[in-house]
Parts: C-alpha cells; structure tokens; sequence
C-alpha cells in the first residue's frame, strides 16, 4: 500500500476533506522545520569554517533548532480544521 491510498470507512466526504487539510498543514510545517534545521547548520558551518564558531556553539545551535523544530511541528494540534 502506498503512502496515498487509504480507505474511506465513512461516506462523509466532510471527513475526507478534513483529513486532506490537516495533511496539507502537516506538510506545510514538515517543510518549514526542514529549512530552518537546514540553515542554522549552514550557518553554524560557515561560521565554523572561519573560525567564528566552536564546538559547543554548534551543539547549543543543533539542540536549539531541534527544540524550535518540535515547537512549531506542536502547532498543527493547535489548529482548527
């Protein structure tokens, strides 16, 4: 079974439609968590390749970007659908 095929138990099609927006703002966030994850460590690494940045700077910018990442992927149960 692929990763859009699913089956309808319920001929509500309100349901159907609901379930396509919450999948919609999950993929929206998805993508938003992906580019910013991306380019904190494009920026630490730069930073570190001019010897702006130490170790622990980068560590601290990982741990951060990933609580950011957690942070806004809890947004999608906030949301009104």
């Amino acid at each position: 079974m692929s990763a859009e095929t699913f089956y309808v138990a319920k001929t509500n099609t309100l349901e159907i439609a609901t379930a396509i927006n919450i999948g919609n703002a999950t993929n929206k966030i998805i993508w938003q968590n992906i580019a910013l994850a991306l380019g904190v460590k494009v920026l630490v690494l730069i930073l570190g390749a001019m010897g702006m940045a130490t170790l622990w700077e980068a560590v601290i910018a990982d741990v951060g970007v990933a609580l950011l990442a957690i942070l806004n992927a809890v947004r999608i149960q906030r949301m009104k659908f």
